[in-house]
């Protein structure tokens, strides 16, 4: 009867094999490296590792699919991979850093009167666009440990009805809050959040459910608004 092996492939996708495969790799942590890898097959005896054990036919697969290489049996390709992933995670910073000196920009120069003139989007004033960032970057904050630890946060058409009436909710919160109170904790919080992502810096150097979340509340979303607010200035003259 022909052997067949279930290996994952550079999908991440498990898929049957008529090869066995040339490494070994642990699911959670993302890391693979040679069959024989003492630091492995040490964590095999202890026991709960084995739960975790995936199989890769090459190496190029195992880095496509996301995982690195271990730094006991791989020594040389995990220096390189950890050079590499340190210009990753530089151009992480400088992504989300252009893109909040760009939303800052877009709405500098403008008066308080201005600032808190509804009409930019929807019935949103900047003032309400600005404590909206800054709450998203709250979550993004809130849910990133559970993210990186392998959880996931509750679901907002679960637990709020949806991503809109959470941000109605939250609108409603910040109502009672001054301008200056709005952009205190912009700049207080987005300065907690970059010094979070600095202090986590290894779970931010390759494509990852964290990494996703953080683009998705910080430098994929800044851009939207700061186009908006542009666009309302360029309506008001």
């Amino acid at each position: 009867m022909k052997m067949v092996w279930t290996l994952i492939g550079p999908d991440r996708k498990p898929y049957p094999s008529d090869r066995p495969g040339t490494l070994g790799g642990h699911r959670r942590s993302r890391i693979y490296g040679r069959l024989d890898c003492p630091a492995a097959l040490r964590a095999i005896a202890r026991g709960g590792y084995i739960t975790q054990r995936v199989f890769f036919l090459t190496e190029d697969h195992a880095r496509i699919a996301g995982y690195r290489p271990c730094g006991v049996c791989l020594p040389a390709a995990y220096a390189c991979w950890k050079a590499e992933q340190g210009d990753f995670m530089k151009k992480v910073l400088k992504q989300i850093e252009k893109a909040w000196t760009e939303f800052k920009e877009s709405y500098a120069g403008l008066s308080d009167s201005q600032l808190t003139e509804p009409g930019v989007t929807g019935n949103w004033s900047v003032k309400d666009i600005i404590a909206h960032v800054t709450w998203w970057e709250e979550e993004a904050l809130n849910h990133l440990p559970l993210i990186i630890k392998g959880g996931r946060p509750p679901r907002y058409s679960t637990k709020y009805g949806g991503i809109d009436a959470f941000n109605a909710r939250m609108t409603e919160q910040k109502q009672g809050l001054s301008l200056s109170e709005i952009l205190k904790q912009m700049d207080e919080t987005h300065r907690r959040l970059v010094d979070y992502v600095l202090s986590v810096s290894e779970q931010f150097t390759r494509e990852t459910r964290a990494l996703r979340r953080l683009r998705l509340d910080t430098y994929s979303h800044y851009p939207k608004h700061a186009k908006a607010i542009r666009e309302w200035r360029a309506r008001s003259g």
